[in-house]
């Protein structure tokens, strides 16, 4: 692995893209400083280019290379969580280009939880530009497989670290403006960020006056088929509406199946929410492949801890059905 590594840091240098995997989920690397290295994470995902990028560092060290204001509280979070899923919203450094930022004044800045991204990072020893290694909008990937299902022979080296052991984005946390504000939920809860900093962020509204960041458009992390959220009451319900009209629906719900039918396909989620955060975009993956008329998710409970999966499975109802690749 240290020769695979050693050729992915060159090929970030010479301004290559390079997937690797995160505690999250696998993203599409460029060197972040190489706004034309930059670019080719937009073209290959289809990514607007006014949506900005998450800057990947080897350790908190390398934060005043990207950041010119580091607030306390910044360095709090990083002490507690980095390595780890949170991201910042910092103010930039003037150098960083603005193909990362989309043009703003800020940038997102974490440092990952995979013991083969620092080795990357460490060798590399800058900053790495990586969305999620999918086409834009898509179901974000966990695997390495997916990241080659996504680009096929248009897939950069692929770094293989197994399957995500989180599975959703970081969360990201906006400290460009003074008060702490939640701008994506992860799975580093409000909670874990009051209990460091002594005060809850607030939650930012939708089309809140705060810095564009990843993942926070209304309809993302999507499959093709359509996708609908039901309650445990309105499940069977939907079934039966679905069998009525002879459609093939594939469900997801953490309770075991209730139907058996040729017509429903059924996969049983884990009830708690890390596992199923962990297993929620393999899950989407595998059921969207399967060519059914509806996918039906079991709405999970509205509690905090599930938090960030009912914010990606709103969002990837919002942009499911769609036969385009944005």
């Amino acid at each position: 692995m240290a020769a695979e590594i050693a050729r992915a840091a060159a090929l970030l240098r010479a301004g290559e893209l390079v997937a690797f995997p995160t505690e999250t989920v696998y993203g599409l690397g460029a060197n972040a400083a190489d706004a034309t290295a930059v670019a080719k994470i937009f073209a290959a995902k289809g990514r607007p280019a006014d949506h900005p990028l998450i800057v990947h560092l080897p350790s908190a060290a390398h934060l005043p290379r990207w950041a010119r204001e580091a607030p306390a509280e910044a360095e709090r979070l990083a002490a507690a969580f980095w390595p780890g899923p949170l991201t910042l919203i910092l103010k930039r450094q003037a150098n960083v280009p603005d193909a990362v930022t989309g043009g703003q004044d800020t940038v997102g800045l974490r440092v990952p939880d995979h013991p083969l991204a620092l080795a990357l990072l460490a060798v590399f020893d800058g900053g790495v530009a990586a969305p999620s290694a999918n086409r834009f909008g898509r179901i974000s990937p966990t695997t390495a497989a997916h990241v080659r299902e996504e680009f096929g022979d248009r897939a950069p080296l692929v770094l293989d670290g197994g399957p995500c052991p989180v599975g959703i984005e970081s969360t990201i946390l906006d400290l460009s403006s003074g008060a702490p504000r939640l701008l994506r939920p992860g799975a580093i809860s409000a909670a874990d960020i009051a209990r460091v900093l002594g005060r809850t962020p607030a939650i930012a509204a939708p089309h809140a006056d705060a810095p564009r960041a990843s993942g926070m458009l209304a309809a993302h992390y999507a499959p093709r088929t359509p996708l609908q959220q039901v309650s445990s009451d309105g499940l069977l319900f939907a079934l039966r509406d679905a069998l009525v009209a002879g459609e093939r629906v594939a469900v997801l719900a953490p309770t075991a199946q209730a139907i058996s039918h040729d017509l429903v396909i059924w996969k049983q989620a884990p009830a708690e929410p890390a596992g199923f955060a962990r297993a929620l975009y393999a899950s989407l993956r595998e059921l969207d492949a399967l060519g059914c008329a509806r996918i039906l998710v079991q709405q999970p409970p509205s509690s905090e801890a599930w938090l960030a999966i009912n914010d990606r499975l709103r969002r990837a109802a919002a942009g499911s059905g769609a036969d385009d690749e944005t």
